[in-house]
């Protein structure tokens, strides 16, 4: 196996994917006109959601035991650290700042729950692809457990697709 993983350093990119998508909730309710106050409260409702499972992650992360802290490369630069980073930001799922930034506030309520479950769905292939990354003994589960996390949130967020189209 040329690269690999470990759980820490999956589960630092999965606490910077959470903090990002909280923040793309967070606009997009700003970005609601303040008369909508029914739709700001949903946005702000997922980004605590999004806090829920940043502390999830982070509780997880504090409690790996030292073997699934194991560096996988000598790194004396911390260059994993900025990969890593780069990689959370930039993997076209949930948590991307682009996805935020494309924010204008012209989006239905529709569409920001539309684009939300395209970039969950594209964080559990992102972290599908990662987990044959990361050794069984260097925590494996753990991102099996992060990739149910995501599928989680992807059926709150068709949840609350469908309501909105009951109302």
């Amino acid at each position: 196996m040329g690269l690999a993983f470990n759980a820490d350093e999956v589960l630092q990119m999965a606490e910077r994917a959470e903090t990002n998508a909280a923040a793309f909730y967070r606009k997009a309710a700003r970005l609601r006109p303040s008369t909508e106050h029914e739709q700001i409260a949903l946005l702000n409702r997922l980004a605590e959601m999004e806090d829920r499972h940043l502390a999830t992650f982070a509780t997880m992360r504090r409690e790996l035991p030292e073997r699934m802290r194991e560096a996988t490369a000598f790194d004396p630069y911390l260059e994993a650290t900025l990969y890593l980073e780069h990689a959370a930001d930039t993997h076209g799922g949930e948590g991307s700042p682009a996805a935020a930034e494309q924010l204008t506030g012209g989006e239905t309520m529709e569409a920001v729950l539309r684009l939300a479950i395209g970039l969950e769905r594209n964080s559990i292939l992102f972290y599908l692809g990662l987990q044959n990354l990361v050794p069984p003994k260097l925590g494996q589960d753990k991102v099996a457990a992060i990739i149910a996390e995501e599928r989680s949130h992807v059926a709150a967020l068709v949840t609350e697709l469908r309501q909105l189209g009951n109302r």
